[in-house]
């Protein structure tokens, strides 16, 4: 336990220091969400009614989507994980420690944006902030996943940049953060229930907020939850020590598993 609060307390300050990091965990969500409370707000006061859950769902995005993915990529690729492996360290640390801070950071950021969007923006608070804290949890845990996972399967810096951003600006667009799913066009929706921001936005809107919603909002959270433990399932077995070796158990097109629970939640609906 004493190792893991070490390794923990050294990732966590490393992103501290990480001028990058600091970035994608704080400036630019912080950043995005007040213009978004003093801009959007005022174009559109319907988006206070969502105010919080779609920005604390972008700082979970942003964060293990942009922040998370590079220094995995990095780390192999500069043989950072070879020594690593030479001094014991297992591969489900290596996963684990730079995902958890990241979601640490995140969580932060988010609890700012959730005290501060009502006396700030009047921002529409849940009606039950516990199953609200969990499933702001459970969507940490998802991003986290699918950012672990991106940084094991990609090549380079430029890869990560293709992989985060095919799931990032579509979720933007389509994933009911910026524009109501129900006033969404038809022929939309079956690639809107392919974005886990969707599922994490109705999640909470049904359950935490009490509205109607266009999704059966416990499917979403078990849609979630598969999606969670099949993209660190897939990130520990595709996991490669260094680009030099043979270590790697499967191709790294496996990774489009993940997409199986949110198939199956479009042929549900």
């Amino acid at each position: 336990m004493s190792a893991f609060a070490t390794h923990f307390s050294f990732e966590f300050k490393t992103g501290l220091r990480s001028s990058t990091q600091m970035m994608m965990n704080y400036l630019f969500p912080l950043g995005f969400y007040a213009i978004m409370g003093l801009v959007m707000t005022q174009i559109n006061p319907m988006f206070k009614e969502v105010l919080i859950p779609a920005m604390v769902i972008f700082t979970l995005m942003a964060s293990c989507l942009l922040g998370l993915p590079s220094p995995l990529v990095e780390g192999r690729l500069k043989g950072v994980f070879r020594s690593f492996k030479i001094n014991g360290v297992p591969a489900t640390s290596i996963l684990a420690m730079p995902t958890l801070t990241t979601m640490f950071h995140a969580l932060i950021t988010s609890v700012i944006i959730a005290v501060t969007a009502a006396p700030f923006f009047e921002g529409a608070p849940p009606e039950n902030w516990g199953i609200f804290a969990l499933l702001v949890l459970l969507t940490a845990f998802t991003f986290g996943g699918i950012g672990a996972l991106i940084g094991v399967i990609s090549s380079s810096a430029r890869s990560v940049v293709l992989w985060s951003q095919l799931i990032f600006l579509p979720s933007m667009l389509l994933g009911g953060l910026m524009i109501p799913l129900t006033v969404m066009p038809e022929s939309m929706r079956p690639i809107a229930a392919l974005l886990p921001t969707t599922h994490a936005i109705q999640a909470m809107e049904g359950l935490a907020y009490g509205r109607d919603t266009l999704y059966d909002p416990l499917t979403s959270v078990l849609i979630l939850s598969a999606s969670t433990i099949l993209s660190f399932a897939l990130a520990i077995y595709l996991f490669s020590w260094d680009d030099s070796n043979e270590t790697r158990k499967g191709h790294p097109a496996l990774a489009l598993l993940v997409l199986l629970p949110y198939v199956a939640g479009v042929l549900l609906n």
